[in-house]
């Protein structure tokens, strides 16, 4: 594998350096021309030039939009078919019979695993830009079921979906009947769900690696580019970000399998890396995503269910609380509104919530509210954002392309 990466990287750099009729370009002034472009592309922002963003993303939408319309267009045999489809899954759903609560039960599952899979896909979509789903969503919801479980003695809440509400059964549990296996069971589904969705998100960078390598063209990604020129001075790295990314891609291509399954089983933000890494090196799909879907789906989601799990048990909750009333001065003002959200969560758990929770919003569940908002409009306007410079690029190389043909 090694070896035939290294004949295609010749060949690549054979076909760049070809330019005006086996003329070479001066390398550092080529360097100095993308970085120009690359620093010019990334004060295309919002907070900067409102009118020019919104402006390129308009555009770059519509030639998205365009060319996915196109795919399609030469795809007609796939369309029709998926419509087909479609419409006996319609007219099965709307059509009054026995069939309806099979219906009903596979309309559930079906919505809670596309629920929390498109949660993990936009957890690791866009390099590690993405929406931070499970500090967001998932962490919360275990947290809730953690803390659930040891309030009512028992994990036989009602079947998932519950993030809505989670109630106590009638009947009581008996203390110390819940273990931390029972909860890892009970929110096993969602978070397998979200580690397969991570997994998904991991394999455009796959592909795309893997395109430019088979192709020998110059790569249209930036992550890509600045991959091979890391690659280019790894001999001369010194900053501790760099030698860390050689290290993951130096486990990932030399291990092969297991050092793709070592990286995803841990948390390691350095982990976009392989995507690329395996693209470029032309490891195999199902090597690249079997090892991913393991160990992110399996392996690293049991290590933080365990960990939110532990983090919220009622002892550490407790313990929690008590040392944040111990702080000088200040503790017993921050302990008070610690105190009422787990006495509302207690009471709403009963079914106690109109007539013993304390009136008005707690400020904590206030402050999460408006984080989540805050970072589902930051997520957002990234999207935006980089849309708007993919099309700042799209125009920079067609400029590039018509002073080399003058």
């Amino acid at each position: 594998m090694a070896e035939n990466g290294k004949n295609c990287d010749q060949r690549r750099v054979a076909m760049n350096k070809e330019q005006h009729n086996g003329s070479f370009p001066d390398p550092s002034s080529v360097h100095e021309k993308k970085k120009r472009d690359r620093e010019e592309r990334q004060n295309i922002v919002l907070w900067r030039q409102p009118l020019i963003t919104l402006q390129y993303f308009s555009l770059e939408t519509l030639v998205v939009l365009k060319e996915w319309t196109s795919k399609l267009w030469h795809r007609q045999s796939i369309v029709v078919s998926f419509l087909l489809l479609l419409a006996v899954l319609i007219a099965t759903y709307y059509v009054e019979g026995a069939h309806q609560r099979y219906v009903q039960r596979i309309e559930k599952q079906f919505l809670l695993y596309a629920y929390w899979i498109g949660l993990g896909i936009l957890s690791s979509v866009g390099l590690g830009t993405g929406l931070h789903t499970f500090l967001l969503y998932l962490g919360p919801h275990i947290a809730s079921v953690t803390l659930a479980a040891y309030e009512c003695n028992s994990v036989n809440f009602p079947e998932p979906p519950y993030p809505d509400q989670i109630i106590c059964p009638d009947e009581e549990g008996t203390e110390g009947a819940v273990s931390l296996w029972s909860i890892i069971s009970k929110v096993r589904i969602e978070a397998c769900m979200w580690g397969i969705g991570t997994a998904i998100g991991e394999l455009p960078p796959y592909f795309m690696a893997r395109a430019a390598r088979l192709s020998g063209t110059e790569p249209d990604d930036e992550e890509y580019q600045e991959f091979e020129e890391m690659l280019e001075h790894a001999e001369g790295a010194q900053d501790f970000a760099t030698r860390a990314k050689l290290a993951v891609q130096n486990l990932v291509q030399k291990v092969g399998f297991f050092g793709i399954l070592a990286c995803a089983s841990i948390p390691n933000p350095l982990f976009d890396l392989a995507g690329i890494t395996c693209g470029h090196f032309l490891v195999p799909f199902w090597t690249f995503f079997g090892a991913t879907l393991i160990g992110k789906a399996i392996i690293k989601m049991h290590i933080q269910k365990i960990f939110v799990i532990i983090t919220f048990s009622k002892h550490i909750v407790e313990q929690m609380v008590a040392f944040i009333g111990a702080v000088p001065g200040i503790g017993p003002s921050l302990q008070k509104p610690f105190q009422e959200y787990l006495e509302a969560q207690r009471q709403k758990l009963h079914h106690r919530s109109e007539a013993g929770s304390p009136q008005g919003e707690n400020w904590l569940s206030w402050m999460f509210e408006k984080l989540v908002v805050v970072m589902v409009c930051y997520f957002i306007l990234s999207i935006i954002n980089s849309m708007a410079q993919s099309y700042a690029k799209r125009i920079q190389q067609r400029l590039n392309s018509e002073e080399k043909t003058k």
